[in-house]
């Protein structure tokens, strides 16, 4: 059986587990909101860095005794010394509690006074006038918010440009391969894979620079707000020391000048960089269907790449591979696109002074980097870096199609080209059979000009 020690708050006494670090406050929102997911680690992190920081600041402009800032950077080092897995068992709240995210905080306050407590007892550290001094946590939430959400964006951009680089190896090596284009799912005029793939990676390349430009916006704090932007009992300069520290802890550039009544009711930023990281899911999802439907076959689909074989594709069919890593990669993008609308209408929410969608807004956001972030680097090294082309296959599917009849337009019309086209499709004839049949030019002067690597205007 549990044993268990009482605590009170301000509303009552209320029965805690003996060996556990919080306190009430956070003891009656385990019982009061015990569904769904925990709230993510990067953000109680996040807190007890800010928290550091809070005691460091509060040391300096003399707002606390000397002693209890050290004792509280202590206790909290001791916290983030611990792995995930020990540091998760006093921080068991979920994402849907209140929408400031208050429990949370006071999560942090309570375990972190209790820290404290086992390693100098002789010296008192209380949750709300000592480990939360000068906070709110309408002010500090929204703060760890932006600066998880910064970072995962930063782990997101690595992830993207690795990705890139594998498929500019494939642009380079396969620069020359003629292949067959196609727009309305229907044949056109030739191109090379390196042009196609070229393509994918412009596309990226827009995408990580939507990103570059837009994560600045993350690095507005809105510590120092207190609880409706005011400032209300938070010492002069207290916010910018902690951004300082911010700024030197994670090597992003975070200020504190900022709007406070913007920074807890509003969640722009966030809003708009989710955007963009939605832009990519699009692209990727595009992508990663090109390749596997230019990769399905083997032997009745278009059978133009060939995928990597990572893991038997079926439970009755031996021999099988499936295209993976880009079900993987397309899964997240539908999840991040779902994920944008809940980021979208929770950055709509909340009345007056503060968003009371906090929780769920940045839980969606995080979801998203990360899983675009580690299906990126799956299909990039177990896709992409193994795809090698069919050249056989490219040429046959060239050579049968009736497109390249475009290249006769200049030298004998539109109408005329189109019509051998459409007899070369009536009678089951090559094209060049067709044409050379129409009386309207040679066998020498077809191959004169129509040749497919000449149309592609390679370099």
């Amino acid at each position: 059986m549990t044993n268990f020690r009482t605590e009170s708050d301000t509303l009552g006494e209320v029965k805690i587990p003996e060996t556990a670090l919080w306190g009430a406050q956070t003891e009656r929102s385990r019982n009061n909101f015990p569904t769904g997911e925990k709230m993510p680690l990067e953000i109680i992190k996040a807190l007890l860095q800010i928290k550091k920081a809070a005691a460091i600041a509060n040391k300096e402009v003399k707002s606390i005794d000397a002693a209890k800032a050290d004792l509280i950077v202590e206790a909290i080092d001791k916290l983030l010394a611990l792995d995930d897995e020990e540091l998760r068992q006093d921080f068991p709240l979920v994402i849907y509690q209140t929408g400031s995210g208050t429990q949370t905080n006071m999560n942090c306050n309570e375990v972190v006074a209790h820290m404290a407590a086992k390693i100098n007892p002789d010296i008192e550290i209380l949750p709300n006038d000592d480990v939360n001094k000068g906070q709110s946590s309408n002010d500090i939430f929204p703060t760890a918010m932006n600066i998880t959400a910064a970072r995962a964006v930063d782990k997101l951009e690595e992830s993207l440009q690795h990705l890139i680089d594998e498929l500019k190896a494939k642009q380079e090596k396969y620069w020359k391969v003629v292949k067959i284009g196609r727009t309305h799912l229907q044949d056109a005029t030739p191109l090379t894979f390196g042009q196609e793939v070229s393509g994918y990676v412009s596309a990226l390349e827009h995408d990580l620079a939507y990103l570059k430009q837009l994560n600045p916006t993350l690095g507005e704090l809105a510590m120092g707000g207190t609880a409706v932007g005011t400032g209300l009992n938070a010492a002069p300069g207290f916010a910018d020391i902690i951004a300082k520290e911010m700024s030197t802890l994670y090597g992003v550039e975070f200020t504190a000048d900022t709007n406070k009544f913007y920074g807890l009711a509003h969640h722009s930023g966030l809003n708009v960089v989710h955007g963009a990281i939605k832009t990519l899911a699009a692209d990727l999802m595009k992508i990663a269907n090109d390749i596997r439907f230019l990769g399905s076959g083997p032997r009745s689909g278009y059978g133009e790449l060939n995928i990597p074989a990572n893991e038997p594709g079926s439970s009755i069919m031996p021999g099988k591979v499936n295209p993976t890593q880009a079900e993987a990669i397309t899964m997240a993008a539908v999840r991040v696109m779902g994920n944008d609308v809940v980021v979208d209408i929770a950055s709509s929410q909340g009345n007056f002074e503060m968003n009371v969608y906090k929780p769920v807004l940045i839980s969606a956001f995080l979801e998203s980097a990360e899983l675009l972030a580690g299906t990126m680097t799956g299909f990039a090294d177990k896709m992409i870096h193994g795809l090698t082309v069919n050249e056989e296959r490219m040429e046959e599917l060239v050579n049968q199609s009736l497109m390249t009849v475009t290249a006769l337009s200049p030298h004998i019309g539109y109408h005329e080209s189109a019509t051998i086209a459409q007899d070369a499709q009536k009678e089951g004839t090559s094209l060049r059979e067709a044409a050379v049949k129409s009386g309207l030019l040679t066998a020498e002067q077809f191959d004169e000009w129509v040749v497919p690597i000449d149309m592609t205007n390679i370099d």
